[in-house]
């Protein structure tokens, strides 16, 4: 176990949370992405630097908080950085945007960040990470010890779909409608390690894992595996990274809530961790990115019901539950929020919509990009 021992698991105050939010950096004329990402980072005040972070490619961006106490904290945060970010992209000639996939951009176009890591994989990686041109929010919920993370992760993942289906904003990819609520979910299992999490039964249980994979070559570090959940030892939280990019500011902050508040109720009713069908949850993921709302969801834990539901009734059920959790979080009001976005759609609902209207993605794009903070 030298592994482990040598990467604790750090300490964290419970359910404080941390936001990262994956931009595309784009051209304002031709409206495709541009590697300009270093560029902006020049234009960046020193006194923020540390919230921004390079990606894989060059037109992507990431902005991300501090420890946040609170979602209200995450938006005071998050709403600074990125209109800080907003501005320096101006100032270099580029705008950026919020969606899970670009829906013309063209993968042989795209440039790898100049970096030892991102340069070996993708020397591995060759079409497949060319491909990989999409983006994500990943939410960080603190934990307070090591145990109570694991358990997390194997309870949360079973309602990974949910946060999915209310995230979704990838339907094009390479000018072609997908037919999907979220491509963006299929391109990120292409990767090898990349998609859903192993079941892991205890810290130890994680432990032989990753030390499993080092020993045998697979990967170099804890962070080459690009699980929807994962723990985080380095920030003592669990990192939710299932979520397309949502292309609204308040959509943002209402995935965040419900995500905390989940992590809440299941650490605090001890719900208990077991192993599940990996064919359920399979099949529950393919229907909340195939078919978002519409599509069917299975409880394994028949914490929603003992029968299968739509995904819209899961999440209604779900905000059942925890909008007790979320008055005493003080995040009761984002409960309106997610009732909105079942009510007017996803951006990949809206995303179609307005490319039936326009007949064009490039109007479809200023459209959302001017409603981010609407």
């Amino acid at each position: 176990m030298g592994l482990m021992q040598q990467v604790d698991f750090l300490k964290s105050d419970p359910f404080t949370l941390g936001v990262e939010l994956e931009f595309q950096v784009l051209d304002p004329n031709s409206l495709d992405l541009v590697p300009r990402a270093e560029n902006l980072y020049a234009q960046i005040p020193s006194s923020v630097k540390n919230r921004i972070a390079f990606e894989f490619l060059q037109s992507i961006f990431e902005v991300q908080t501090g420890i946040c106490s609170s979602v209200d904290e995450v938006e005071e945060d998050l709403s600074h950085t990125v209109k800080v970010a907003e501005e320096a992209a101006y100032a270099c000639g580029c705008f950026l945007f919020a969606s899970g996939i670009h829906p013309f951009a063209r993968p042989e176009s795209q440039i790898v960040t100049d970096n030892e890591r991102y340069t070996r994989i993708m020397e591995e990686l060759q079409y497949v990470g060319r491909q990989f041109i999409s983006q994500g929010l990943h939410v960080h919920v603190g934990m307070p010890d090591r145990e109570t993370a694991i358990q997390v992760c194997d309870v949360i993942q079973a309602y990974l779909p949910l946060f999915l289906s209310l995230s979704t904003s990838s339907p094009f990819f390479q000018g072609e409608d997908t037919g999907f609520q979220s491509y963006r979910t299929k391109l990120f299992e292409a990767l090898p390690l990349a998609g859903m999490a192993n079941f892991l039964g205890s810290w130890e249980g994680y432990e032989n894992q990753i030390l499993t994979l080092i020993q045998a070559g697979i990967i170099h570090e804890i962070r080459d595996l690009w699980w929807e959940i994962r723990p985080s030892p380095y920030f003592g939280t669990v990192e939710i990274r299932i979520c397309d990019m949502p292309s609204n500011f308040q959509d943002i902050l209402a995935l965040t809530a419900i995500i905390q508040a989940l992590a809440v109720y299941i650490v605090e009713e001890q719900l208990q961790q077991r192993r599940i069908n990996p064919q359920i949850l399979r099949y529950n993921k393919w229907q909340a990115a195939r078919h978002g709302f519409a599509g069917s969801f299975n409880d394994p834990f028949n914490l929603l019901a003992d029968t299968q539901l739509s995904v819209s009734e899961s999440v209604d059920r779900l905000m059942d539950i925890l909008e007790p959790v979320m008055q005493r979080m003080g995040t009761a009001k984002w409960c309106r929020q997610i009732e909105k976005i079942q009510e007017n759609g996803t951006s990949t609902d809206k995303q179609r919509h307005l490319v039936a209207e326009f007949e064009t993605y490039k109007n479809m794009i200023l459209k959302l990009h001017k409603e981010f903070w609407v």
